[in-house]
């Protein structure tokens, strides 16, 4: 290839760098990932592991990641706290951020097992809530409002249901789900790590109107 023509692809490349650089410049959000909504959330009311009654309202204006765990599992509950320890030691300090974990085996998982299980992870109340509640109130969360869940399984009698997922719902601040991530892969983490760093800027009337969920009168 000629020397001349080396000259005119690197001239193009610089042009095409500079004229990228210049568009992110001038329009506010180009070139970033963007976040569909995927969902709005119900009203909810469950209890935390101090035995206070937590509801949509609580989290209303916040970015939150909606969890679903039990506090006897052996398998991938750990491996998903661990990595969710991670992302709270990040944000603990940012107070438009939460993490709720719900429990799936309510009937096991009383107010003071919660507690327990909170206090061996060593995490702050106000950044980590962990719920139990009505197991249909739980479940229906999960599928309806978090999409963590296929919603035909809610045709089996309640008694026979186990939810068991290794997904994380990530709310933003009108209490719409804007991504589903995978709890067990580093990559996905990093990609949510973003996600939530860009939701706390987001203006939260950018998505048309609030959730109609979210209404706190």
């Amino acid at each position: 290839m000629k020397r001349r023509t080396w000259y005119y692809i690197l001239f193009f490349v610089v042009l095409f760098l500079g004229f990228y650089f210049a568009i992110t410049r001038l329009i506010p959000g180009f070139g970033k990932v963007t976040y569909p909504v995927l969902s709005d959330v119900r009203p909810f009311s469950f209890i935390d592991q101090h035995g206070d009654t937590i509801t949509n309202k609580d989290v209303a204006g916040k970015v939150y990641v909606a969890e679903y765990f039990f506090t006897t599992c052996k398998g991938i509950c750990p491996k998903l706290n661990t990595n969710l320890k991670a992302v709270y030691e990040k944000y603990k300090g940012v107070p438009g951020f939460m993490i709720l974990s719900h429990s799936v085996d309510p009937e096991t998982d009383s107010v003071g097992r919660l507690k327990k299980y909170a206090d061996s992870l060593g995490v702050d109340s106000g950044s980590w809530i962990f719920l139990t509640g009505n197991k249909d109130s739980l479940y229906t969360a999960a599928r309806v409002s978090y999409l963590l869940d296929d919603p035909k399984n809610n045709l089996t009698p309640i008694s026979e249901q186990f939810i068991h997922t290794q997904f994380f719902a990530l709310v933003d601040k009108s209490g719409k789900v804007r991504k589903i991530i995978d709890g067990l892969e580093k990559d996905e983490l990093r990609e949510m790590d973003d996600a939530i760093d860009q939701l706390l800027k987001e203006d939260p009337d950018r998505h048309l109107t609030r959730s109609p969920y979210l209404n706190p009168g």
